[in-house]
């Protein structure tokens, strides 16, 4: 309303100053009624500290916004300066972690090789060893065999030799 009350002021001003007569022999001056003039001034002067008063006080209430607005601002960006460090920081400890169990996969993968090839080593040493060890057996089996039947046979050459020496010496006690 103050802001009204200045325009309505200055325009009061220059409608005086323009209905105004010019003098005669100065077609540039006017004539006007002092007093209303100095009267208008009066009132302007007394309106303009209120609009100006409110015109800091938008100032000041503009600066306060801004300031605010910028304080926001700075927050909002350091939290989404931190949460970018944070999804960086998880993105490259998901990342170690992944690699980290890459590794372990592929050292389990390379050790599981190895004992796989150590057990079948093992297990093909034992076969052979067992295969030795039987065929030894069955070896000894063979030559126990062979000895039986050789003893089996020459006792039973004696048996026979006893046996046809037996019925000369019942004809001898005869």
């Amino acid at each position: 309303m103050a802001t009204s009350d200045v325009n309505r002021l200055i325009d009061m001003l220059y409608e005086r100053i323009e209905e105004a007569k010019a003098p005669a022999l100065k077609p540039g001056m006017s004539i006007v009624d002092r007093d209303e003039m100095l009267d208008l001034l009066d009132e302007l002067r007394a309106q303009l500290p209120v609009e100006v008063k409110r015109a800091q006080e938008l100032l000041s209430a503009r600066e306060k916004f801004v300031e605010d607005a910028k304080r926001d601002v700075d927050r909002m960006m350091r939290q989404a300066e931190l949460e970018a460090r944070t999804k960086i920081s998880d993105s490259e400890v998901l990342y170690a972690a992944k690699e980290k169990a890459r590794k372990i996969i592929a050292h389990a993968e390379e050790r599981s090789r190895q004992l796989y090839q150590v057990a079948n080593e093992y297990a093909e040493d034992a076969l052979v060893r067992t295969e030795e060890a039987v065929q030894a057996a069955l070896d000894e089996v063979k030559q126990s065999r062979v000895r039986f039947r050789a003893a089996s046979a020459e006792r039973l050459q004696e048996q026979r030799a006893k046996l046809e020496q037996q019925p000369t010496q019942d004809e001898d006690d005869a």
